[in-house]
């Protein structure tokens, strides 16, 4: 329908990624805990379809939950399924309305963030609709727009932010853009009723389906969550798909956080990775880094302590490869520490997204 014209996954037990200890100590789970006590215990066959169903910044809070979540006692763990179970099964079937939903957004969310969605939900129509769209890529908004009436059309981009606006602009037919043009120029106030409709159908037409037509790589997604992995857990997981799939797990290495990855940090970032990593085991790794990393390395130490790394890496003469290799994994995981801490932010930009001066 065109806009209007203004005027439960199979039982299983836990999986070998997820901690299990009698030792470890009893304690009550939050919520976003439980989720990813949950999907770890599912495994990677039951727990994928979850995952896939999720956007980016949930993707990267269960991740970064999963990576803190310390060991689960089997107590614990069978508490959770026992609740999990029980919560789908305890009535024979389930509806889906206000009440359920919110009660499930409260099992995993803040109570402040539930109230913004249910109000969004049950409130105006459209509430943040035009935040939201000012966030979809240009060129998806642009396909969806051009199919609408030019009037629709200015009315959508006078609501969205500037400069999202003049992007989705230089996309459409050239025809087309200056007849949005023209009439963003001379748009008289909308009716209450009219927007309303405009907001609604974007909302179920348009937003709804968003997630499908904006999909990631499912290798990048998923390169996302290994960096969100500790060392060992990543590497039982790559060891394993290498042995299902050895294309899938070299992809994911490509897209990966590396080493050559950290001279993207921010300086704070760097010298705040270097206080917390081993001055020896630095210059092992810096050993077979390239001229560009490890000036950056130099540059954001002062004059003396660069001057003696120096000195510590001739002075080491030949080493192995495959030792500068533990090295510099060592160091990449402690920065991934370091993240998940809170202490630092990774930022694997690309290209065309870099700032210059």
């Amino acid at each position: 329908m065109a806009l209007t014209e203004p005027s439960t996954p199979p039982n299983a037990g836990p999986s070998k990624g997820l901690q299990v200890g009698e030792d470890a100590t009893q304690r009550q789970m939050r919520g976003d805990e439980k989720a990813a006590a949950l999907l770890l215990a599912l495994g990677p066959d039951f727990g994928r379809p979850i995952l896939e169903e999720l956007d980016e910044i949930e993707i990267r809070t269960l991740s970064r939950t999963m990576v803190r979540l310390g060991p689960i006692t089997q107590q614990m763990l069978d508490e959770l399924l026992a609740e999990f179970i029980m919560g789908v099964s305890s009535t024979g079937t389930m509806a889906g309305n206000s009440d359920t939903t919110e009660r499930l957004l409260l099992s995993f969310l803040p109570h402040d963030r539930v109230e913004q969605i249910m109000e969004e939900i049950r409130g105006p129509a459209g509430r943040n609709i035009w935040e939201k769209l000012s966030n979809v890529q240009e060129d998806i908004l642009a396909s969806y727009l051009k199919n609408e009436y030019p009037q629709t059309i200015a009315v959508v981009l006078t609501k969205v932010a500037p400069d999202h606006a003049s992007r989705v602009l230089a996309v459409l037919p050239e025809e087309l853009a200056l007849d949005v043009v023209q009439r963003m120029l001379s748009i008289d106030p909308v009716q209450k009723e009219i927007l309303e409709k405009i907001e609604s159908t974007l909302r179920t037409e348009f937003m709804s389906t968003l997630s499908h037509t904006q999909r990631r790589d499912s290798h990048e997604q998923m390169a996302d969550i290994f960096n969100a992995f500790d060392r060992q857990t990543e590497a039982r997981f790559m060891t394993a798909l290498e042995d299902a799939s050895r294309d899938s797990a070299e992809r994911i290495k490509a897209l990966m956080f590396t080493f050559d990855d950290l001279t993207r940090l921010e300086s704070a970032a760097i010298q705040t990775l270097l206080q917390n990593f081993d001055k020896k085991e630095l210059g092992l790794a810096m050993k077979g880094a390239s001229d560009a990393a490890r000036e950056f390395f130099f540059a954001n130490m002062s004059t003396r302590a660069a001057g003696m790394m120096r000195d510590d890496m001739e002075a080491m003469g030949a080493v192995r490869l495959k030792d500068v290799d533990e090295a510099q994994s060592r160091l990449v995981n402690t920065a991934k520490d370091l993240a998940a801490r809170g202490e630092i932010v990774i930022n694997k930009g690309k290209a065309d997204e870099e700032m210059i001066l």
